[in-house]
């Protein structure tokens, strides 16, 4: 396996395919396009995309957060 191998860009998970990983805080930053800060802010405040934690990391199921955007979207269409 190449070291230089090209990693999806994460915020094409919601579009396509699932990737076959975990996402990181920082993949969630990207997909929504907002600081990093504001991804540790819905964590804490348990209003962001459920995580779960590996050790010290937290790790983003994809399915989880395609879940979470389909009801974040229903929401905002019932208002």
């Amino acid at each position: 396996m190449s070291p230089n191998r090209h990693q999806p860009d994460p915020r094409q998970t919601l579009r396509g395919g699932l990737p076959d990983r975990y996402l990181t805080p920082e993949d969630i930053a990207a997909m929504f396009t907002v600081p990093i800060e504001t991804v540790y802010h819905w964590r804490k405040q348990r209003t962001g995309p459920p995580g779960f934690r590996v050790g010290r990391h937290v790790r983003y199921d994809p399915a989880a957060v395609r879940t979470w955007v389909q009801h974040q979207e229903a929401n905002d269409t019932a208002a």
